[in-house]
């Protein structure tokens, strides 16, 4: 499972701001808003043999990648380039988050590019890309929504628009195409019916029942991007949080928030009989475990949906390569991959098959799932969750 978690010890040593963190996302989500972009790719200029010789070949990309400007070519220069690189490192996109081992094993089928995965936060993405600068070992990360712009500000990344450039939203990627959103999850109630006779499909329910609810670490984006669910649920919103804290104050009283991670190993020893979590990790747990029956089901009275962007390192040792990933990602396969594992795809003109949906979560399943397309509102609501679960929850679960 992909570790969403924003404080490590590696960001502790390199110094990293505690707040940078958020909402699998922020520093978020995670993880603002973004304007409209420019020609896509595919209207290459001629310039692009000039900008591929200063680049150098695959094997000292990594200390000039910085001057390669993949917008000015063509698809196909890339994806010849990108068969020349053979190879493809990313951090935080392991097989088993978001159905990114399928894509990955696509990509080798198709183009015979091989791939490894360092799985790690947004935040220690970030920091790896930093640290490791023109020394570069990672290509690409999968960031959560807030780090985008991070990543930006830091000027850790390289620009790539798709050839699906216009049919993704613009609060969904960087102007300059430094960073996109292919997915958002939404928030998911995961539930163990041999344990929980009535599923909860509301936070109303929720609030009615007699179980222990986990929602992970609150350092951590799905932790808080549950509160923030939540609040919207009972009339909160951004900025208004009360409603969250009432709720999560009830349950802490009545000893029913449980101190567990929501990782897939605790609901299959039973210790987790209800976790909120994305809907990208709910599927395939649900798949994936087989001693119990498990639903999944996104709250109809308050879910969010929050992205995950694409970057490029700025020094990638496989630029092209990378690109070429970041292309079959937004292709027509690559979101329904995203889609099978019930993550919620960007692009507003894919069609995700039928079997896919049948097996995961329909349009309908989260139309009133709100977008958190403020990404600066949603930062600065992260950080007031985790402020103030740690001064009104933290201690009541230790009584």
């Amino acid at each position: 499972m992909k570790k969403r978690k924003v404080i490590s010890l590696l960001a502790m040593f390199m110094g990293i701001a505690v707040f940078s963190t958020a909402c699998g996302q922020t520093a978020q989500t995670q993880e603002g808003a973004d304007t409209s972009k420019t020609a896509q790719n595919s209207d290459a200029v001629s310039t692009a043999a000039s900008n591929v010789s200063s680049a150098g070949n695959a094997s000292n990309a990594g200390s000039a990648s910085n001057s390669i400007d993949l917008n000015s070519m063509t698809l196909d220069q890339i994806t010849q380039k990108a068969k020349e690189d053979k190879e493809v490192d990313s951090v935080g996109m392991p097989d088993s988050w978001a159905n990114w081992g399928q894509t990955w094993k696509d990509i080798n089928s198709k183009y015979g590019i091989t791939h490894n995965d360092s799985d790690m936060s947004s935040t220690e993405e970030l920091q790896m890309f930093k640290t490791e600068g023109k020394n570069a070992t990672k290509d690409i990360g999968d960031v959560g929504q807030a780090f985008g712009p991070q990543a930006v500000s830091q000027d850790l990344v390289l620009s790539y628009k798709t050839s699906h450039w216009d049919s993704v939203p613009d609060w969904a990627k960087d102007k300059d195409g430094k960073w996109m959103i292919a997915y958002t999850g939404a928030t998911t109630f995961l539930v163990n019916t041999d344990l929980v006779k009535t599923p909860p499909t509301s936070w109303a329910d929720m609030e009615k029942g007699d179980y222990k609810v986990a929602i992970g670490d609150i350092n951590g984006g799905t932790a808080q991007a549950a509160v923030i669910a939540s609040a919207y649920a009972f009339g909160g919103s951004l900025d208004n949080l009360d409603p969250a804290f009432t709720f999560w104050t009830k349950l802490a009283k009545a000893k029913r928030i449980s101190t567990l991670d929501v990782k897939q190993q605790n609901f299959q020893t039973g210790e987790v009989p209800v976790g909120v979590i994305w809907s990208f990790t709910a599927i395939p747990y649900k798949n994936a475990i087989t001693q119990y029956h498990l639903k999944a089901t996104i709250p109809s009275d308050g879910s969010i949906l929050s992205g995950y962007a694409s970057v490029i390192n700025k020094y990638a040792p496989h630029p092209y390569a990378a690109a070429l990933a970041r292309e079959y990602i937004f292709s027509d396969a690559g979101e329904s991959n995203l889609a099978s594992s019930g993550a919620i795809p960007t692009r507003t003109d894919v069609k995700i098959p039928k079997n896919i949906q049948d097996a995961t979560f329909s349009t309908a399943d989260y139309q009133k799932s709100v977008p958190m397309k403020d990404t600066n509102a949603y930062e600065a609501a992260c950080k007031k969750v985790v402020s103030r679960w740690q001064d009104e929850i933290l201690p009541l679960l230790g009584q």
